[in-house]
Formats: structure tokens, sequence, C-alpha cells
């Protein structure tokens, strides 16, 4: 089952760093089968806020994108970031092809309060 890492980046301090850790990030996860779905684009928001900006890399399994975070070579460039860009970064597996939504809708009808 594939994962993703998302992240919501907010106040980016323009450094040099910045585009150190961007020119090096795609060789850290590509040995564990990550790529970016979504890097540098404008979002449109439809609903509340959401400053900033967002990036998604998709891995082939949770397991993998645990493995790239955890990764000496990620781990390397990490304070690249973080040292000027402010935000949350979290990894969140994604659902089977045969994810059917309805089955969540009754587990939550059937822990209902009666009524």
């Amino acid at each position: 089952m594939s994962a993703y890492v998302i992240g919501h980046l907010q106040e980016a301090a323009s450094h040099p760093e910045i585009a150190d850790y961007i020119e090096r990030i795609t060789a850290t996860f590509t040995p564990y089968g990550g790529r970016f779905l979504v890097h540098g684009a404008q979002h449109e928001v439809k609903e509340g806020s959401w400053p900033g900006h967002v990036v998604v890399i998709g891995f082939p399994s949770l397991a993998e994108a645990q493995a790239w975070w955890d990764s000496s070579a990620y781990q390397e460039i990490a304070p690249l970031r973080s040292r000027h860009i402010k935000g949350d970064i979290i990894l969140v597996p994604g659902v089977p092809e045969d994810y059917d939504p309805t089955t969540t809708a009754r587990a939550l009808r059937e822990a209902l309060p009666a009524e």
C-alpha cells in the first residue's frame, strides 16, 4: 500500500541552504522508491486557510517512507531546510485500491449512541 510524506511549509526564509536542500533531496528518496507528487505548485484554498506551500512525496509503502525519513542521507540534509523553513511534516499511509468509504461510514453509524 502506498504512503505519502506531506509537508505544509510556511515562512520560508530565502537562503542558499534551501537551494542546496532542494538540489540534494531527490537523491535521498529515490533509493526508497520515492518521487515528488507535489512540489512548488500554487494551491487554491477552498475552505479555511492554508498559508505557505504543500509538498507531497509518494512512496511504495509506509516502511519505505519511514526508512527514507530515518536514513542518514536525509537526516544529513534535513537541517538545511529546518533552519530556514517552518512547517509541519507527516507520514501517512494511503488506502488500498479496493478501499470503500461506505465501510467507514457504516462503522461510524454503528458506533453512534442509540436514540
